[in-house]
């Protein structure tokens, strides 16, 4: 049997934490699959004397996550601490430099320096894994760098982050206010104290970006994805939804246009029967669209302690695997020097259809004045109705839902009703997205 595969981790949080008791666990199958031993022989955390919940066996304890990465005690270094910046990013860099295997589930380092480490790791002909960084436990990342190869990825969408599909699903199903919703989600820990990064759709963003990159060959560019959270949306948006045949979702959309690449995330429409609707809770799910195998959908838990560690672990499995002199393939599907420069679809040329809910007065002529705009901008509604539901004599909901048309005619129709005085409040303006 092949020498043990000697592990360093940094980072004992839930997830590290969650490693090292999935390593004890499964200690004798997994060097069974393997044909090696996997032995955590160094840890980094910020507490030594922090009660984990688990044994740490006789593993040397470093107090910097830098000389851990450097240590020649270890062949794979296992980045947990998170965050783009150091001391991950010198960790990570160090480790590489140092000839040593790395398995990260930081997608915010590999969204803002992942060509970069991708090109040392290659460089040095050694393995950056990334699994865990992006869903959870589902292994999209392998599949669109390892299954897919020979296929032509179209599109790449999915719900990508747990705590916005728990607090979109808790509305619908309990008809729960947006901030009813995230307190209960805050108290069950699905939410930080701070739910920005989730609910706004930086999380989401971070992860797609990683995925366009693997499923176009660009560079990663996470500046330029055009972002919405899910803090405007109301109760009113999800019961005319519910009436017209839809579910909302938090998606993140990656597709190849003419004009480019387009990078976007926001609220979405998905049509109630489509497979991606139905995933409710802190679920995850990541539809890919190729030329030979048509659509995929994966789908399963994308957080927590135990999806995380075993997404962790298949990738250090991979590496007890791999043999000396095997050359291991490129961390983003292509070598990190041939990938092109990410070039940007404009967001208001993408083609689609929306749904739009004005608050308006309730007058003579606002119907028509609406319908006008819309004309005007070439926008072909497939319904324009009053919702059932007055907010008071004095104003009423008007609901359209529009054909196939561009961003940039919905933005111009929307500010012409806005100009025009008709509305008491902020429109809304939802895009439907073709789903499986």
């Amino acid at each position: 049997m092949a020498e043990p595969l000697r592990i360093g981790i940094a980072g004992l949080g839930t997830v590290g934490a969650s490693v090292v008791r999935m390593l004890g666990q499964k200690g004798t199958e997994l060097t069974r699959q393997c044909g090696r031993e996997i032995v955590p022989v160094a840890v980094c955390a910020r507490d030594r004397n922090r009660d984990r919940g688990i044994d740490l066996g006789n593993a040397h304890w470093f107090d910097d996550p830098v000389e851990l990465a450097r240590s020649p005690g270890i062949d794979v270094f296992v980045e947990l601490m998170g965050g783009e910046g150091d001391p991950a990013l010198s960790s990570v860099r160090a480790a590489l430099e140092s000839g040593r295997h790395v398995v990260t589930a930081n997608k915010a380092l590999l969204s803002r320096h992942g060509v970069e480490l991708a090109a040392i790791a290659e460089k040095k002909g050694v393995l950056l894994n990334y699994e865990a960084a992006v869903a959870g436990g589902i292994p999209v990342i392998k599949t669109l760098r390892e299954a897919l190869v020979g296929n032509t990825v179209s599109r790449v969408f999915g719900i990508m982050n747990g705590t916005a599909n728990y607090i979109l699903t808790r509305m619908e199903a309990e008809g729960l206010s947006f901030e009813e919703c995230l307190k209960e989600a805050q108290r069950l820990g699905y939410a930080e104290a701070d739910p920005t990064f989730d609910i706004e759709g930086h999380d989401t963003a971070h992860k797609l970006s990683i995925l366009t990159s693997l499923a176009f060959g660009c560079r990663i560019s996470a500046d330029d994805i055009y972002m919405e959270g899910i803090s405007n949306i109301t109760q009113a948006d999800i019961r005319a939804a519910a009436e017209l045949g839809y579910r909302i979702k938090l998606l993140g959309v990656a597709q190849k246009t003419e004009s480019g690449i387009e990078q976007r995330v926001h609220p979405t429409m998905v049509p109630t029967s489509s497979v991606i609707a139905q995933v409710h809770g802190v679920t995850n799910a990541v539809a890919i669209e190729t030329d030979m195998l048509g659509e995929l959908l994966l789908s399963g838990p994308g957080a927590g302690g135990n999806a995380t560690a075993s997404a962790v672990i298949g990738d250090i499995a991979d590496i007890a695997k791999s043999r000396p002199g095997f050359q291991h393939g490129p961390v983003f599907g292509r070598p990190a020097k041939e990938l092109q420069p990410y070039r940007r679809a404009r967001m208001r040329a993408h083609a689609g259809g929306y749904f739009i809910r004005f608050t308006v007065h309730d007058r003579i002529g606002v119907f028509a004045a609406i319908a006008k705009r819309m004309a005007d901008n070439d926008i072909s509604l497939e319904s324009i109705v009053q919702h059932g539901e007055a907010t008071d004599d004095a104003q009423k909901t008007v609901i359209l839902v529009t054909h196939e048309t561009t961003e940039a005619a919905v933005h111009k129709a929307v500010e012409g009703v806005t100009r025009d005085g008709h509305l008491t409040s902020r429109p809304q303006v939802i895009r439907i997205e073709r789903a499986a």
